[in-house]
């Protein structure tokens, strides 16, 4: 009802998929896309078994009560695994595509441990004719993204899923006060550059409810941006964030002024 057609999950999500699978029951396969995720071994062991990628896509097939997987990615690909999970695994991907059980190649980003997103410029830079769909964070705070993956995203026709658009701090006006004063206290904006209390707080105004919205307009703004995931169990919450997206873009002054405040910045935020 909210035009939304698109469903991120991954095994590893409780029984994300399953539940997915018994809600999608009974709806057109052709009207929505699944996208789900294999965590390759996170060690990067090159020892490990190929065809374990080939089992968790038949579960994750079972799990969804379905035929074929839209997107199957990579999860959490770090630079140093890429040549790896490339050589090793790929190829095994491919079989799949071949039979019809996966449609799309892509990959995920572990951000928490590598806020550059390395694994997306090493993909990009590498093996762009590979990707179909890659998964990254691009936000508010986190628009490191912009300088260089997101342009190559769009040379190369490869499709962007938005993720943790708004998370972590901005939901948290305490957790965003904090992470403002940390970031003047160590010079990475200047002192007089936001105000201490409510740093973002000028954001809102005219049709923008709230900072979530603002920062769901922003997420959604840049042209390499295919889609923005927002993750919710609450109805009212995914009936705001989706109508903060259909509305107009943020008045492009304050784009740019974010841009300016944050653009350089590369942290966990």
């Amino acid at each position: 009802d909210l035009g939304i057609n698109l469903f991120d999950t991954h095994e590893t999500y409780g029984d994300s998929e399953a539940i997915l699978g018994r809600a999608l029951d009974g709806v057109p396969r052709d009207e929505y896309i699944l996208v789900t995720k294999w965590a390759y071994p996170r060690d990067g062991d090159p020892t490990g078994d190929p065809e374990e990628l080939t089992r968790a896509v038949e579960r994750s097939l079972r799990r969804l009560n379905t035929d074929h997987i839209d997107v199957m990615m990579f999860h959490g690909l770090l630079a140093e695994h890429h040549d790896m999970v490339v050589e090793r695994y790929v190829p095994v991907l491919e079989r799949l595509r071949e039979r019809g059980l996966v449609g799309h190649r892509g990959f995920s980003l572990r951000y928490i441990v590598d806020p550059a997103q390395c694994g997306a410029t090493a993909g990009l830079r590498k093996t762009p004719d590979l990707w179909d769909v890659i998964m990254l964070k691009y936000g508010i705070l986190n628009q490191h993204a912009a300088k260089e993956m997101l342009p190559l995203a769009i040379q190369h026709n490869i499709g962007i899923l938005n993720m943790a658009a708004v998370r972590i701090k901005l939901p948290s006006p305490k957790l965003l006060e904090e992470t403002i004063a940390d970031w003047k206290s160590r010079g990475l904006i200047h002192q007089d550059a936001l105000p201490d209390k409510d740093p973002l707080g000028w954001l809102v105004r005219d049709d923008v409810e709230s900072i979530i919205a603002a920062a769901y307009k922003f997420a959604a703004d840049h042209p390499a941006i295919s889609s923005v995931i927002t993750g919710t169990s609450n109805l009212a919450h995914l009936e705001s964030n989706v109508h903060a997206m259909r509305n107009p873009a943020l008045d492009p002054a304050d784009s740019a002024r974010l841009k300016r405040l944050f653009g350089h910045i590369v942290e966990y935020a």
